[in-house]
């Protein structure tokens, strides 16, 4: 999509805590990551990146923690580009053997 001349590309920062970095939209929840990944698809915006935390606190009640969003993604084969930020040994390969499993190279 293009506004007053410039594409429009999202980069999104998942975490429940951490502050995002310049340039990035912030979600909590893995249901309001669908909603913006969805809204971004609806309006042809490009998603640069998806940046992951795997331990959402008190947000995993809105959809589980962020492997889930990655569940999602897999089930309707969007492979989005992904990185991970978590400080979660275990859930950081659980992350990483879903993007090895599902992801193209």
């Amino acid at each position: 999509m293009w506004k007053a001349g410039i594409k429009v590309v999202m980069k999104i920062w998942f975490d429940d805590l951490r502050v995002a970095p310049e340039g990035y939209e912030t979600v909590k929840s893995v249901n309001e990551a669908i909603e913006l990944i969805e809204e971004c698809e609806k309006n042809n915006e490009l998603i640069e990146v998806l940046d992951l935390d795997h331990d959402l606190g008190d947000y995993a009640y809105d959809g589980g923690d962020a492997i889930k969003l990655l569940d999602y993604l897999a089930e309707r084969e969007t492979f989005y580009p992904v990185e991970i930020h978590t400080a979660n040994p275990v859930g950081r390969e659980n992350m990483y053997r879903m993007l090895d499993r599902f992801w193209p190279d």
